[in-house]
Formats: C-alpha cells, sequence, structure tokens
C-alpha cells in the first residue's frame, strides 16, 4: 500500500453535517450516516459505511428520505431478560438491516456498566454486572459479525456521566477499574473478537480515553492481545498524539477541533515523530478485521423480513418487562369493568430514548415532542413515542371492559376519573438521552403527585414504567402493582398489555438494583450537576469495583429492589445445591415450577465470600422456561476471575487459599442455599 491509501483508512467523516449538507470530500456513493472511511479500489479494499445501531438501524435526522428500522427495546430491557440467546436474535436483525441498507460496520455494542441511575445513556446499555453484560454484549456481536457486518463495543471506558462528557474526568483505582469495567470488556472480547472497540469521550484518570496509552496499548492491546481496531467516538480526539497512545482511527472527524489524523498526522510522519511502523499497524488492524468479518465478500444483501424482526422486538419487550411488584391485583381478570388509563401518552404509542440510538420506527413516530437545552445535542433532544399504544392494546385483550382514558395533566382531573373506576393504570414515563443526566431520581412533570392522587382516589392502581434508569417511588407503598416496562421497542404497548392481562407470564428481572433514594448510592449528588456546558467536571468513582448491587452487599443498606429481582405470576422453588472446584468451578442446582402455571425463572448463583473477605459477584445465571410442576437440574460453569483479585504488581489475577462461599436464588438479595468451595491458591492470566 501506499502511505496515501494507508492515511485514507486512519480518518474517517461524517458523510452529512447536522445542517444537512454533505461533505464535499464524501463521494456521492456514500447514504447519509454517521461516518464513512474511503476503500482502496486498486487493492479490493471496501469502503467502511458506518451506521449507528445500538437499538436498531439508525436515521440521523431523517436525511434518508422514507428509511425506516425495526425499533428495538433499549439495552436495559434486553439485560432483563438475562437471555442470551435473545442478545444473539437481536445482533442478527441489526447485522441484516444494516447490511439490506449497505452499511458495513455497527456502532452498537453499548456495555458500560451503569454506575448511576441519572445517567441519560444507561438505557443503552445493559446492566450493572460484569459478566451480564459481557454475556450479552458479546452475543450481540456475535450476530451481527455472522451477517458479514463489523460490530463495536463501547464506549472504552468509563463513560458513566453524560453531563459535559468530554470534559469529564472518571477517577478510579486501577486495580478496581480492571475487576468491573474492564473486566465487562475483556470477558466480551474473549467471548467474541469485535472488529472495532470504540473509545470514550471522558477522560480516565487524567487522560483522555481516546489517547489513553495505559487502557488502549497497556490493557486493550498489551494484556488482552486484541487484534481489532481501536475508533474514537465522535468529537472525541484531542491531538494527533492519540495514534501513538493505541488510538487507530479518528472517527466524524469533522467533530474534532481540527482533522487531526489528516495534516497533523501526515506532518508528524514526514517529520519523523510518528513511525511509519505504527501507520501500518493501525492499517494492519483494520484490513485484518475488515477480511475476517468478510467486508471484501459479503453474504448476498438480504430482504428485511419486517414481521419476523418485529416479532424478535416484541419478544425482548416481553421478556424484558419486569414485575416488581403485585399485592393480587396482576393479571387483570377479563370481564366487564371500568378501567381507567392515565398519563404517559398511553393512548399514541410508548417512549423511546433519545440521542445517536434513535430509530426511526415503520411508520413514523406516534408524536414528537423538542425537548431542547444545552449542548451539542440539543437540537435532536426529542421525546418520541413509537407507534405501538398500550391502550389500543388493552382494549383489543379485554374487549367486555370499558375503558377511559386521562392525559394526566390534572392530578385532580385524574383522580375523578380514578374514583368512578374499578381499577386505574398510570403510566409514569421519564425521557433519558445521550449527553444529558437527570438531576435526580424523580418522575418529571409531576407524575409523582399524579400517581399519589389516583392512588389515593382508587386503592385498585397500578403503575407501568417507561423509563431508561431506576426511579424513586414515595407512591410505592400506595399502589397494588408496578411494573417495569423500561423503553419497550416498537412492539412494547402489545407486549405491556400481554403482561397485564396474564396472556404473557413475566419473566424480567433487574439488570440495575432500585435504590430507594439517590442518598443510598456511591454519589448521591450528580456530578458536574449545574455547572456550565463544557466546565470541566469529576466524577470520582470511588465505590470502584462494588458496583451496584455490590454496593449494596458492602455497605448493608437495602435497596427498593434488589439486582435480578423481578416477580411471576407462577412460583420456582430451589434445591440440591452442590459446588465443585478444579481449574473451572462449577455449581449444579434444581430448579422447579411450583405454581400452577407455565413459566420463565431466573436462577442466579452469586460468591458471597471468598477467602474470609464478604463479596458480592454474580457467577452465573441461566433462563430456564417449564411447566408446572416441571424440575430441571442446572450445572453453571464459573469464571475463576470472578472469584480472584487482580494483582496489580503481578499484572496477573490471583486466587487465594480458603473457603468460598456460593448462594443460589431469586435476586441478590434474595438467596435461599448456600454451598461452600475450598480452592487452592493460583494465578490466573491478565
Amino acid at each position: 500500500m501506499t502511505d496515501a491509501e494507508r492515511f485514507s483508512l486512519v480518518m474517517g467523516l461524517m458523510p452529512m453535517g447536522f445542517d444537512g449538507a454533505r461533505d464535499p470530500r464524501v463521494p456521492s456513493d456514500a447514504r447519509p450516516s454517521a461516518g464513512y472511511v474511503p476503500g482502496v479500489p486498486r487493492l479490493g479494499i471496501p469502503a467502511l459505511r458506518e451506521t449507528d445501531g445500538s437499538l436498531g438501524i439508525t436515521n440521523p435526522s431523517g436525511f434518508r428520505a422514507g428509511d425506516t428500522a425495526t425499533a428495538l427495546p433499549a439495552g436495559l430491557a434486553l439485560g432483563a431478560t438475562f437471555n442470551p440467546k435473545l442478545a444473539r436474535e437481536t445482533g442478527v436483525i441489526l447485522g441484516r438491516e444494516a447490511r439490506a441498507k449497505g452499511f458495513n460496520v455497527l456502532l452498537g455494542g453499548g456495555m458500560n456498566l451503569a454506575r448511576d441511575p441519572r445517567n441519560g445513556r444507561n438505557f443503552e446499555y445493559l446492566s450493572e454486572d460484569p459478566l451480564l453484560s459481557a454475556v450479552l454484549a458479546s452475543e450481540q456481536v456475535i450476530g451481527t459479525q455472522a451477517q458479514g457486518v463489523i460490530s463495536t463495543i463501547k464506549h472504552f471506558s468509563l463513560n458513566a456521566n453524560e453531563t459535559n462528557r468530554h470534559r469529564l474526568d472518571a477517577i478510579i483505582d486501577p486495580t478496581a477499574h480492571r475487576e468491573s469495567d474492564l473486566l465487562a470488556f475483556q470477558m466480551a472480547l474473549e467471548r467474541s473478537e469485535p472488529g472495532a472497540v470504540m473509545s470514550a469521550y471522558n477522560k480516565v484518570n487524567g487522560v483522555h480515553a481516546s489517547g489513553n496509552d495505559l487502557l488502549l496499548n497497556g490493557v486493550l492491546k498489551g494484556d488482552w492481545g486484541y487484534r481489532g481496531w481501536v475508533m474514537s467516538d465522535w468529537g472525541a480526539v484531542h491531538g494527533w498524539r492519540d495514534a501513538l497512545h493505541g488510538l487507530d482511527q479518528e472517527s466524524g472527524s469533522q467533530l474534532d477541533e481540527r482533522i487531526w489524523f489528516d495534516q497533523p498526522l501526515k506532518e508528524a510522519y514526514a517529520q519523523g515523530q510518528f513511525p511509519k511502523s505504527r501507520l501500518s499497524d493501525m492499517v494492519r488492524r483494520i484490513l485484518r478485521s475488515i477480511y475476517a468479518v468478510g467486508l471484501d465478500q459479503p453474504p448476498p444483501q438480504p430482504a428485511i423480513d419486517t414481521a419476523q424482526h418485529h416479532a424478535a422486538a416484541l419478544e425482548v419487550a416481553r421478556q424484558g418487562i419486569v414485575l416488581l411488584k403485585n399485592e393480587g391485583m396482576l393479571p387483570i381478570a377479563a370481564g366487564k369493568q371500568r378501567i381507567a388509563v392515565i398519563g404517559g401518552q398511553a393512548h399514541l404509542g410508548v417512549l423511546a430514548g433519545g440521542g445517536s440510538s434513535m430509530v426511526t420506527p415503520p411508520g413514523g413516530f406516534a408524536a414528537t415532542v423538542p425537548l431542547g437545552g444545552e449542548g451539542n445535542m440539543a437540537a435532536v433532544r426529542n421525546m418520541s413515542f413509537l407507534p405501538s399504544s398500550p391502550l389500543a392494546e388493552l382494549r383489543k385483550l379485554l374487549p367486555d371492559a370499558s375503558f377511559s382514558y386521562n392525559p394526566g395533566a390534572s392530578p385532580a382531573e385524574a383522580a375523578a376519573l380514578a374514583r368512578r373506576s374499578d381499577l386505574a393504570i398510570v403510566f409514569g414515563v421519564r425521557h433519558e438521552s445521550e449527553e444529558f443526566d437527570s438531576p435526580d431520581m424523580s418522575l418529571p412533570f409531576g407524575q409523582d403527585a399524579l400517581i399519589e392522587a389516583v392512588a389515593a382516589a382508587n386503592p385498585n392502581t397500578l403503575v407501568v414504567l417507561e423509563t431508561g434508569n431506576p426511579i424513586a417511588m414515595p407512591w410505592h407503598s400506595k399502589v397494588k402493582a408496578i411494573v417495569e416496562a423500561w423503553f419497550p421497542g416498537q412492539a412494547g404497548g402489545q407486549a405491556i398489555a400481554e403482561i397485564l392481562t396474564g396472556k404473557v407470564n413475566p419473566s424480567g428481572r433487574l439488570p440495575m438494583t432500585f435504590p430507594a433514594n439517590a442518598a443510598q448510592t456511591p454519589r448521591p449528588e450528580l456530578p458536574g450537576f449545574g455547572t456550565p456546558y463544557g466546565a470541566p467536571v469529576t466524577a470520582h468513582y470511588r465505590e470502584g469495583a462494588e458496583v451496584g448491587y455490590r454496593w449494596y452487599a458492602k455497605t448493608g443498606a437495602k435497596p427498593l429492589y434488589a439486582f435480578g429481582h423481578g416477580l411471576s405470576y407462577t412460583k420456582f422453588a430451589y434445591r440440591d445445591f452442590t459446588v465443585s472446584g478444579g481449574e473451572a468451578p462449577t455449581a449444579s442446582f434444581t430448579v422447579q415450577n411450583v405454581g400452577g402455571r407455565s413459566g420463565a425463572d431466573v436462577p442466579q448463583v452469586y460468591l458471597t465470600e471468598a477467602a474470609g473477605e464478604k463479596r458480592a459477584r454474580l457467577l452465573g445465571f441461566e433462563h430456564v422456561e417449564l411447566r408446572p410442576g416441571e424440575a430441571r437440574r442446572i450445572t453453571m460453569t464459573i469464571d475463576p476471575r470472578l472469584l480472584s483479585r487482580f494483582d496489580a504488581k503481578a499484572g496477573r489475577w490471583r486466587l487465594s487459599k480458603g473457603t468460598y462461599r456460593l448462594a443460589v436464588g431469586k435476586n441478590a438479595g434474595d438467596l435461599a442455599i448456600t454451598a461452600d468451595l475450598k480452592l487452592a491458591p493460583r494465578l490466573l492470566g491478565r
């Protein structure tokens, strides 16, 4: 390759600007999308045509007229399924739709650990746990790359808050970092080998992630031997020297202060400051992924099976909805009754998250409300509803009931309707978006007062939440049932109705702990709250590796709902829990459906004590469907790193000698049976 050809592969452009204008350097055959990197026709190297795609193939600002895609449920909804098979299926859908639309790089794979319940981008991610996040993210990557489309995982690392993210410095103990967020990425990379890793906007311990030599060269490429390439996030490069520190490709380069990997990098090369060997390494990594995934010989372009993809989105929503509370109110019985449906635009559709993951669904949005604000993404900060109306779907499943809808703008008016109804369903919504954190955990627009008023007027009140995060529930004890539907995607209204009426037995489990209030969290005050846009922010992640449920085990605080919590319309029991040691420890137990109807359970195995130290770690889980009375024996193989500590001096994982206590149960706060495992000391890999 010539130097000009090499340099052409390390710098990507956005094919369109926010004003809709095309960059003159982008060829006319590049479809409007997130990014474009020219190929090398002389050598048969294809162009990289990149699309955002965490929750479906996006159409930024509608620049591709009439182009829609399957709008999948939020990442947290997928996380709540605890079902790797569904994660693989969504990856296949993303890959097929990307390729059918002419794209060959999917900028999906969001898997940052959810450390803060106010983070505006948590809805794109999967969970607060390294194992759950790694398993589901890797399955998505495998599904996508099997379609001849490169998949990425992102954002490497510690993109755990959005407030002033370009200027945020994430401070964490390096060893704790290895045992939490980095372990999640490591396990996902080992399981799936994505073609690219996307670096984060934020700094990590004082150094921007896109130029963090310790993370990119030291950990990712050195310790882990990652063979793909590292691309920047859009607008996240701060100098040509980032190429020396492990960044292989500048993405969306028009958003940077300068296009660093064009003239500045070429000048450094000419002056001998940037070695040819490093340029060759950057290009080799990109080419390796192109050929490993098969971009040079993609499979035949498929027709999009919209019905099949809709059915998959529906199934993720069904399995991801979590029944948090049920005091005998659900499922709603068929028959003649007066039902009040209140708030949340439930007559129109279901809420979607905002930002670069926003997908235009078939038929367009049911409603869009521009919210605005400060920052680069304020112009596209929209509260959008997907056209799947819970009210319409409830009417289909309960044809004998009489429904009345109230928008919930006036608590007094809504309470009056509730008072003359047999039961009331209140839909609580909270919009979340990239670049914007929520200042607290409350529902906006006075919805907490609305729920209080309705519950006071009618004791038979249930709440359906469409949120991208845990919320505080000051009305918790006053309602009979609570359902967390997340942002449930294009079939969300149907899934909600099926859960409420019992057509589908709920099986979702919380992928995030629901705190009682923000005071229970490691940072009661939101980092950077109230500072001007663009101001420097420091987030001290003092909890280190004790993220989420691990924090509650350490502090002894009792959350509102534990990680892994979720109710069913049937009951499950566990027995005969045994563990064994060796190179790959195992845990075995029998789970039985002891209730009266078929359903799915998600038994979870945890570490609770390690060689005399109290320590909470999810070690394994399984989504299992059982008929009434049916029992199944389950055996889980445990990654020994989850039992270990990272030894920074040795640069390896160290398993200490001693007794390890394991437990199986319904969630992190409800562990039914324990068993002890004796292990010998040993050093593991990096």
